[in-house]
């Protein structure tokens, strides 16, 4: 039998594997149909050996990866075209935000055969399918793919309901790398599951990459779906706190309110992403039933304080500065840290304007802080993502910027630390720019310390923010050396890069 398949999850993290949600999800999808493996870049020093080891069996047709953008290029890319250079026969399927948001980079490399564009659960199985059989392929939904010199996409897929799509094979993920290891210690829990509820997010934020691919859709498991999981993985594998990947945990307040009684006999901590005008009409009573069940922080996107730059992020929903501020306010009631990110340096008319919005947003930042000082505070640096049709991204395109058009340029560091909000490689942003929202960052994370780095004693929380008050309170940001100093001796983490 040679029509085996290797599904490849590349390395994404230095310092704490997560279950691999999307490549299991593949698995489950084509589980009992087709022969599967699973090589985790996470979990292998030479993970590129494993690959090659199953390749020369002579087994194996297809190589899928799921791909996200950043540190997982660094495999896909030089792993996918040394297969294509060396086992031209096998087929190369990507899956994942980076090749759905930027298709012509990847099939114009002539190393990835297709793509698949969203959820894959019946793509893959039904492209693989298509391929054993040479059967047409442009019937098959969520795929991108070249035919001749033109890039084919098909229609989207309505949205699954994932209480009907098979199970996640966790028993089978075992086999190949004990769950135990990727359930690891963070600020929730000593032993974490990485979950997945849901499909999507009903809003279009011009500057999320989620966007392009579910085009405002959401759809969720059910509370009854998601406890059945979460109970397997707690019984059998001893989990005790759960991050919940959905871009959009709580859209509906009806579930979230259902799965926080299933959960509350439980004692597990979990925490999950949410926007502020949806959890603003959550009535006291769930908000106090999610605390029971032992939900402790929720990452909102606040962005910025700005009316008419929220309206111009199309941020959707009702979502104000007033709100925000009121809205942390609300959440230090029933002890749920809100996890705040903002991201500054966005296009404005003019570089004095631009100034002004970071300066304001920094202004803002400290108004939060004052209001709940409990307040986690993500920033982030503007970074494009391609939205087409946003008014924010024709801003973007207009001033010059432009993505780059070889897949291997993807691979400088520039672009790596373009896509973790570091690096944003835009034309209208100057150093000075930069030097303040970074500086301002690093004095903030030093008289705030993030929760979430459990490495830190209180000792050294104490001295980060001894060694930060005058600035912070004084407005002074720049060179502050002796902050970053110690938060390089003592390895500071930063959540926007390094999760929990």
């Amino acid at each position: 039998m040679n029509n085996k398949i290797i599904l490849f999850n590349p390395r994404s993290s230095d310092y704490k594997p997560r279950i691999p949600n999307s490549i299991l999800a593949a698995a489950a999808s084509i589980d009992g149909k087709f022969n599967w493996v699973i090589v985790d870049g996470n979990m292998e020093k030479d993970p590129f050996s494993k690959i090659t080891e199953y390749i020369s069996t002579g087994e194996f047709k297809y190589f899928g990866i799921t791909v996200m953008p950043g540190p997982q290029l660094k495999q896909a890319i030089p792993f996918s075209k040394i297969i294509r250079e060396t086992y031209p026969e096998i087929k190369i399927i990507w899956g994942g935000y980076f090749p759905s948001n930027q298709p012509k980079a990847v099939l114009n490399s002539g190393y990835v055969d297709y793509i698949i564009n969203g959820p894959g659960d019946k793509a893959f199985p039904a492209l693989i399918e298509a391929l054993e059989h040479n059967l047409p392929i442009n019937n098959i939904n969520n795929i991108i793919y070249k035919s001749d010199k033109d890039i084919v996409k098909t229609p989207k897929d309505d949205l699954y309901d994932m209480d009907l799509l098979p199970d996640l094979p966790y028993g089978s993920l075992n086999w190949f790398y004990p769950v135990h290891g990727y359930l690891g210690k963070s600020y929730l829990g000593t032993k974490t599951i990485a979950y997945h509820s849901s499909f999507g997010c009903p809003f279009t934020c011009s500057f999320c990459a989620v966007v392009p691919i579910y085009e405002a859709r959401w759809k969720g498991k059910s509370a009854a779906g998601i406890y059945k999981d979460i109970k397997f993985l707690k019984d059998y594998f001893g989990g005790n706190a759960i991050e919940f990947h959905d871009n959009n945990f709580f859209v509906s307040e009806k579930r979230t309110v259902e799965f926080s009684e299933l959960m509350k006999d439980e004692n597990m901590v979990w925490w999950g992403e949410g926007r502020i005008d949806t959890i603003n009409k959550y009535t006291d009573s769930s908000l106090e039933k999610m605390r029971e069940a032992g939900c402790k922080m929720i990452f909102f996107g606040a962005e910025t304080g700005n009316d008419a730059v929220l309206k111009k992020m199309d941020k959707g929903g009702t979502q104000t500065g007033k709100q925000i501020k009121e809205f942390a306010a609300r959440m230090a009631k029933f002890d749920i840290i809100p996890e705040y990110s903002f991201v500054l340096g966005l296009p404005a008319e003019t570089p004095e304007k631009v100034m002004q919005q970071i300066d304001e947003d920094i202004q803002f930042i400290k108004t939060i802080k004052e209001i709940n000082p409990k307040t986690e505070i993500i920033i982030y640096i503007y970074s494009p993502v391609p939205t087409e049709g946003s008014e924010m991204y024709k801003d973007v395109l207009n001033s010059g910027f432009h993505f780059p058009e070889k897949l291997e340029d993807w691979l400088s560091p520039m672009w790596e630390n373009f896509d973790l909000r570091k690096n944003p490689l835009t034309p209208w942003l100057t150093p000075e720019m930069i030097d303040k929202i970074r500086n301002f960052e690093t004095v903030l994370n030093g008289y705030y310390p993030t929760v979430s780095d459990i490495r830190l004693s209180p000792s050294k929380v104490n001295a980060l923010k001894l060694l930060s008050t005058l600035r912070y309170k004084m407005n002074w940001y720049k060179f502050p050396y002796e902050i970053k100093a110690l938060q390089k001796i003592w390895k500071y983490r930063q959540p926007e890069i390094e999760g929990f």
